[in-house]
């Protein structure tokens, strides 16, 4: 399927690796133009040019930490005229109620709630007067179900769900569309952190902790970057202008819920 939006300009964040790379990967496989934002300038520059050899598009590198003031600024004026913008951050680390103190909080808030929310209001603007423009959030199943283990990630993501359901409808009318993509377990860096912490937790190998999550999937397996990413282009493309402000889940029917 063509997705129709070959030359537009996309910026991904959290981008070198794991689901953003797949997006990363979705994008210029149509033939999207891209700006890449990571932390790790090796990682990223890496990235970056496996992606302009395969696809043969312009792929622009931001080393910066975009959850802080300063990497955002950086971040955006490399960007330019952004036509599609793709959010996604590391999950905050897991832990009980009782372990969190409010700095804890607000670093979750600005990786998780507060940066999508600056890239938005810093990108829109353009978008609207263009009279075109996509925006997808990478959050959480904890959306939906929220993750005993994650309270951090529950509440600043459910923060952002927030946000958007209201302003994906007021500019809706301007031809942008905003939604957020929930993803499950996935065969990425995440979460061989969250497994490895299982298997230290109950005195199991890391291979053991990744078979009895495997087992609570009605897919049976973790999902892969490459079809996350395809998912993410779809609602970037031409055939999504009439999916609006909506939470869609992409976890092999983990989520044990009617809607």
């Amino acid at each position: 399927m063509d997705l129709g939006i070959r030359g537009r300009r996309a910026l991904v964040t959290a981008s070198s690796r794991g689901l953003g790379r797949g997006c990363a990967e979705a994008l210029a496989a149509a033939g999207v133009d891209l700006v890449l934002n990571a932390r790790g300038a090796e990682t990223l520059e890496a990235t970056a040019a496996a992606i302009r050899e395969k696809h043969g598009v312009s792929v622009t590198c931001v080393a910066a930490d975009v959850t802080s003031e300063a990497g955002r600024t950086e971040v955006l004026a490399a960007a330019g005229q952004v036509d599609i913008l793709v959010t996604n951050a590391g999950g905050p680390p897991p832990g009980l109620w009782s372990d969190w103190s409010r700095d804890d909080f607000i670093k979750a808030l600005d990786a998780n709630m507060l940066t999508p929310i600056a890239l938005m209001q810093a990108c829109l603007p353009g978008m609207m007067e263009r009279g075109w423009g996509r925006v997808v959030n990478i959050t959480s199943q904890s959306v939906k179900a929220p993750i005993p283990a994650l309270g951090l990630s529950n509440a600043a993501r459910t923060g952002l769900t927030g946000f958007v359901a209201g302003t994906a409808r007021q500019v809706a009318g301007k031809g942008i569309t905003i939604n957020n993509l929930l993803p499950g377990i996935h065969a990425t860096d995440r979460a061989v952190s969250l497994d490895g912490g299982v298997a230290k937790a109950q005195g199991i190998s890391l291979d053991e902790a990744k078979r009895r999550r495997e087992a609570t999937i009605p897919a049976g397996r973790y999902g892969t970057a490459e079809e996350f990413g395809a998912a993410c282009a779809f609602l970037c493309s031409v055939h999504a202008g009439f999916i609006v402000g909506q939470n869609i889940l992409l976890d092999g029917g983990a989520t044990n819920a009617t809607l």
